[in-house]
């Protein structure tokens, strides 16, 4: 894990691993009475393809607004690639959680390596050298985190900062939608409701059709700041991997967090 990670906003390279996963509204800020379409991406240069997922693949799908949540996994069907189109009956800041069922995946040694560094799983690569595994196979298990939050209309809620069930929950600590010029963003990242600190966190703006991507590190406190420049979409994203023992399945279980907002 690199101890010291600076912001630098560069132009973003295609990872080997597409692997990246995000609620994409068609639009983040909208009117009272409006419908949101939000679509499963997943891919990477935060660009993506449509997942192919439906109503199985949903462990829950949560619409949290005015201090009240819903269970809106009904919204999505039983067709591959369905998206949620979901009404805005009220205004205020609301957000969107989706928590995937566990999938597996088997990658051959090579590409697991890389995606471990790729990824900032430190500890996961140095767990496989010290066994001497770097040269086996993985078998994984991996379950998708993600949330996005919109503007409905004038009013603002703290619906974005509240806590939820997912494993790994990145929890904005300022309303996206509030921040002032130059005031910078402040995030915490739990995971099974716990400060998760040295977390190798990634920054995503997508605007203009270009992508910029920067690098964070989360503190003791589970917590990282970067600015925000007040347009296109962002996007942060985290992982974190644990080691199954006795499993005779898969030796690894991930989590791949991400919350998404934007601006006209």
């Amino acid at each position: 894990m690199k101890k010291t990670i600076t912001l630098l906003l560069v132009l973003c390279v295609i990872s080997v691993a597409a692997h990246e996963f995000w609620l994409q509204p068609h639009k983040f800020i909208y009117k009272k009475g409006d419908k949101a379409i939000i679509n499963f991406r997943v891919g990477e240069n935060f660009e993506g393809d449509n997942w192919n997922g439906n109503h199985s693949k949903i462990n829950f799908l949560s619409f949290y607004s005015n201090g009240a949540i819903k269970d809106i996994a009904n919204l999505i069907s039983d067709n591959n690639g369905d998206s949620l189109t979901l009404p805005l009956t009220d205004e205020g800041t609301a957000m969107i959680v989706y928590n995937g069922l566990n999938s597996f995946i088997e990658l051959e040694a090579s590409k697991f390596n890389t995606y471990l560094k790729e990824d900032g799983l430190e500890d996961a690569y140095e767990y496989r050298k010290q066994h001497n595994e770097l040269g086996d196979s993985s078998h994984e298990y991996y379950q998708r985190c993600v949330k996005t939050i919109l503007q409905v209309g004038s009013k603002y809620d703290d619906s974005y900062k509240k806590e939820t069930n997912l494993p790994l929950d990145i929890i904005p600590e300022i309303n996206p939608y509030q921040l002032k010029k130059k005031q910078l963003m402040n995030v915490k990242i739990l995971f099974n409701k716990k400060p998760l600190a040295s977390s190798y966190v990634v920054i995503w703006q997508r605007v203009k059709n270009h992508t910029f991507k920067g690098y964070r590190q989360t503190d003791e406190n589970g917590m990282t700041t970067f600015p925000v420049i007040k347009s296109g979409n962002w996007m942060v994203s985290t992982v974190k991997m644990i080691h199954l023992e006795n499993n005779p399945k898969a030796q690894w279980q991930s989590y791949w967090g991400s919350c998404t907002w934007g601006y006209k």
